[in-house]
């Protein structure tokens, strides 16, 4: 689709907002996980990614939402302009990396959607919010919004797949390739439930033969 945007220099110092924001939030992100690393030597973030949704996907989708293509209905309207995804090795670690974003004092959570304990019809499971963060300009300070999504390794090697097979059928997927996808879903869901009481099971093992020592043999 052909941009039709008459002020360019407008919407580019518009959308640099919204890096400045995923900045914000990536740094953000790196500092607790390497704090976390440092102080129980173990990091819950495998590999993070991050997006700026293009001026023509904005302009598409006003355009679906029978809007007017301007800054001020993107900024009323469009909340995932600027996305980060969070890939970690446990749901356990889904939800403890959401606790430490809320944490922040200068985050504000607008929006929770829990895939976990409600998955969607397809099987996938994730967590998603939406943020608002500061961004502090040279004459201003803007409240951008951020879309953040956090999946397991195993859920977003299937999302991945998914996204690739509905791409190439625009048109509409088979009821036996959806069926599959869900199927794969569960497992994959089933999946993260085995390796994840297998790593309590390594850390209770650990633990039983490390004990911590009293205060008596501490002295």
């Amino acid at each position: 689709m052909k941009l039709e945007l008459k002020n360019m220099k407008e919407w580019a110092r518009f959308l640099l907002t919204y890096k400045f924001a995923l900045d914000e939030v990536s740094t953000k992100l790196q500092i607790l996980n390497e704090e976390f690393q440092f102080i129980h030597e173990y990091n819950p973030i495998e590999h993070m990614k991050t997006r700026i949704k293009s001026a023509e996907s904005i302009v598409s989708k006003l355009k679906r939402k029978n809007l007017d293509v301007s800054i001020e209905n993107t900024k009323q309207y469009i909340r995932d302009i600027a996305g980060i995804r969070i890939i970690c090795s446990f749901t356990t670690d889904m939800y403890q990396i959401y606790e430490m974003i809320c944490g922040q004092d200068d985050v504000r959570v607008i929006q929770t959607k829990d895939y976990i304990q409600n998955p969607k019809p397809n099987g996938y499971q994730s967590l998603h919010l939406i943020i608002d963060i500061p961004v502090y300009l040279t004459n201003r300070v803007e409240h951008v919004p951020v879309e953040i999504q956090i999946r397991t390794v195993a859920m977003d090697f299937w999302a991945s797949l998914e996204h690739k097979i509905y791409y190439k059928y625009n048109a509409g997927i088979p009821p036996q390739i959806q069926q599959e996808l869900k199927d794969t879903a569960d497992m994959i869901s089933s999946l993260d439930r085995r390796m994840l009481a297998l790593n309590e099971d390594v850390q209770n093992h650990i633990n039983s033969m490390n004990p911590p020592l009293d205060a008596a043999a501490r002295a």
